[in-house]
């Protein structure tokens, strides 16, 4: 490159025979001296050696001689200054090339080099040449690093030394010579060359932003160094690192051209730090709408705080993407959970606090609580130290007073703890390979349509997905894998939860999990939980299942459809209600459970499916349909598919309505339910009362509450044979548990009949 070629620059200062008026005994700024007339200075119009040349005698200890004309200083342009000198009487001075360096507003650039190497001249008529180079980075071989700031410059020469000698000095000249420090064709420019220092001390963001500006479409190469930016950088060309880059946490770097992971690694030198100041750019710059991992694997050796690594954020809204990717968790006891144990107070009139909290500033948001009374997957989503109060995610069913409370913090790969609110965020095709150690996602406090997709969380350590609010409001959750690392572990011993949510509208479909103790926990209503398949087994003889889905609360307004329930229980309860007994609302209601395959093996023969745990009396189903479902039983029958857990309390089994089920088929299975069930009943002796029975085939044994028709089947004779035309009326919830019908005729008859029964 060669800017008097290119771009027609004029750098070569006019001959001395044009005249001495452009040449300054000073700095070479306007209204300086000049050698026109000077009493020192001669033209020489034929010198041997030189032609025409300048003839000065040195009147001064620093004699200057400098080109008044302003040599512009261009970023990444080096120049030359060349100049020929000879004695030719008295004293024998030194010579150096020098120079005055102004900025834009014409005042001097102080603090810089403004000298060459001294050269001396030891004798008379001996031509010798001097030369320097200056130029905006420092390169090896450059005489004068000026940086960005100046931007032009006065050049010429000083004698030095002695006083008295005469010197002839030929023509000076200025040239480009940049071609000896980069190509002569180039598509990228070098932040070295405007300015960069590189010495990991210096601020060098000026520099960096000058190259972006410089660059106009070429690629910004930072060359090698490591170069501390002291502020936010942005770059709207393409960047190449040779070097690496170090900054404040707090301040971001984007790469709007190249933003992907494999450049901020290069960046930054490390994978971790890389993906952190790039999910940092992600959620301060438009210009991208995803952190794209590019298939790399990222290894962490400590759980990333998100909002941490992004501290001017302390909620976000906008749709942002994390994907394609892997994360490889390293380290042991920095994923250890830390546990605070607490004594507090709790009232179901405030059934979301906990009040009195001892210990408080300890117990960090996000934390998992258990004590008595206390439902499954409770978090802490907010707390106040002032006040010593916890906001718990759900409320507790039966802790009212003082007690102790433990609070147990899993470490996460993503913790998105710290943002009070993240909506629309996304995270795509990544494995989170936790080792056994670390969890996987923790979700904000608050936020909606929280997406994971197309994920695979490997043998994470407590938790998979975790809610500690509402931050799963609308949350979908597709296509994702869950390996346990309790694979060898009986069912009823396992800790870990792939999913756990407390606000309404998720979305759970087409995942697969295997082993943990809980697929996924639901706190909401109105969720659609379809396609998955999910298994929970183990080898024990006669082994114990626990809840694949867990549905907290009794209104849970959840279809359940299409999934694979292998080994697991869909569990129905209502734990997360502060006062538990029923006393108005809708009870246990709006759940459906349509077209499952259910498959156990190596179970017990008093396992079922359905399992409804009320935690308080007096509830009752008002909405409930169980359709079209496959039950199978392996290895062994079991009793029946559905049982109520009368661990707390009972169901009102004289109240029900909107109960549908049928069309279910049952295979190895002693009795499937029905509602309606339709009895035949063989009356062989005549009498006056026939005592129908349900057996049980209704559902959760419930009582016979009513009775849609009685049809017969054939003739009804008497006990002499003779026809009887006559039709029973029905008395309902007859016997010990209310599960009987008795048909009532008007004389004593036998005969066969369909008797369609409801327990609602």
């Amino acid at each position: 490159m060669n800017k008097a070629i290119t771009d027609g620059l004029l750098l070569m200062p006019p001959a001395f025979a044009a005249g001495l008026a452009q040449w300054s005994s000073g700095d070479g700024t306007p209204g300086s001296d000049t050698y026109d007339g000077a009493v020192n200075a001669a033209l020489v119009p034929a010198d041997a050696d030189f032609g025409g040349c300048l003839e000065l005698v040195k009147l001064e200890a620093v004699q200057k001689l400098r080109y008044m004309g302003e040599t512009p200083i261009l970023p990444g342009c080096y120049l030359r200054v060349t100049a020929r000198v000879k004695a030719v009487s008295g004293n024998l001075p030194k010579v150096r090339i020098a120079a005055w360096a102004g900025d834009g507003s014409g005042d001097h650039v102080s603090g810089l080099v403004e000298a060459g190497d001294e050269v001396t001249l030891t004798s008379y008529g001996s031509v010798v040449e001097v030369s320097a180079i200056i130029g905006t980075g420092a390169r090896g071989g450059v005489d004068m690093t000026w940086g960005s700031e100046p931007v032009y410059g006065h050049f010429g020469l000083d004698l030095t030394g002695a006083i008295g000698g005469v010197v002839r000095i030929d023509d000076i000249s200025i040239e480009d010579v940049t071609s000896a420090f980069l190509r002569d064709m180039m598509d990228w420019v070098d932040v070295r060359d405007f300015g960069a220092v590189g010495d990991g001390v210096t601020d060098d963001s000026a520099a960096f932003a000058a190259a972006d500006d410089a660059a106009n479409g070429r690629e910004v190469l930072v060359s090698e160094g490591v170069f501390f930016l002291d502020d936010n950088v942005t770059f709207n060309t393409p960047v190449r690192f040779v070097g690496t880059v170090t900054m404040p946490e707090d301040k971001y770097f984007s790469l709007t051209k190249n933003f992907e992971l494999a450049a901020y690694i290069d960046a930054f030198g490390d994978e971790t730090l890389g993906f952190k100041k790039m999910f940092q750019s992600l959620l301060n710059n438009a210009d991208h709408e995803s952190l794209d991992m590019g298939g790399r694997r990222v290894t962490i050796d400590e759980p990333l705080d998100l909002q941490a690594i992004v501290a001017n954020r302390t909620e976000y809204k906008q749709r942002r993407v994390i994907r394609n990717g892997q994360f490889y968790v390293t380290g042991d006891t920095v994923w250890d959970p830390d546990i605070v144990t607490s004594v507090a107070s709790y009232d179901s009139n405030q059934s979301r606090t906990l009040t009195n909290v001892t210990n408080v500033a300890n117990i960090a948001i996000g934390s998992h609580v258990t004590g008595s009374g206390v439902g499954r997957e409770i978090y802490v989503k907010d707390k106040n130290e002032a006040t010593q109060e916890i906001t718990l995610s759900q409320p507790l069913y039966d802790a009212e007073g003082t007690q102790t409370f433990t609070f147990t913090r899993f470490k996460y790969v993503l913790d998105f703890t710290g943002f009070s609110k993240i909506s629309s965020f996304e995270v795509q095709g990544i494995e989170f390979l936790c080792n056994s150690v670390a969890s996987g996602i923790a979700l904000s406090a608050a936020g909606v349509a929280f997406h994971v997709k197309d994920c695979h969380f490997n043998r994470p350590g407590w938790r998979a997905i975790t809610s500690i609010g509402d931050g799963c409001q609308g949350m979908l959750v597709d296509r994702c894998d869950f390996k346990t690392r309790e694979g060898g572990t009986p069912a009823q011993d396992r800790e870990t939860v792939a999913i756990n949510t407390n606000a309404n509208d998720v979305k759970i479909r087409n995942n697969r999990a295997s082993q943990f103790r809980h697929f996924l926990v639901i706190g909401g209503t109105n969720s659609i939980i379809t396609g998955n398949h999910f298994f929970q087994g183990d080898s024990e003889p006669a082994g114990l299942r626990t809840a694949g889905i867990l549905l907290g609360a009794a209104h849970c307004a959840a279809s359940i459809d299409g999934n694979y329930i292998d080994n697991a229980t869909i569990e129905w309860s209502n734990e997360y209600e502060a006062e538990p007994d029923f006393t108005s609302g809708y009870s246990f209601s709006a759940l459906s459970v349509t077209d499952n395959v259910f498959l156990s093996g190596h179970v017990a023969s008093w396992f079922a499916y359905l399992v409804v745990k009320p935690h308080g009396a007096n509830h009752y189903f008002t909405g409930f349909t169980v359709t079209g479902n496959k039950f199978r039983s392996i290895n062994g029958h079991i009793d029946r598919v559905d049982r109520i857990d009368t661990s707390f309390a009972e169901l009102d089994k004289t109240k029900s309505k909107n109960i549908h089920v049928e069309g279910n088929t049952y295979h190895a299975v002693g009795d499937g339910m029905r509602n309606p069930l339709l009895v035949e009943h063989d009356q062989n002796s005549a009498a006056q009362t026939w005592v129908v029975e349900t057996q049980g085939r209704l559902p959760f044994e419930w009582r016979a509450r009513t009775v849609e028709s009685v049809v017969a089947k054939g003739r009804i004779e008497d006990g002499a044979g003779n026809p009887v035309y006559t039709m029973p009326y029905v008395e309902v919830e007859k016997g010990a548990n209310g599960d009987e019908v008795h048909l009532k005729w008007d004389v004593p008859v036998r005969g066969k009949v369909w008797v369609k029964v409801r327990m609602d």
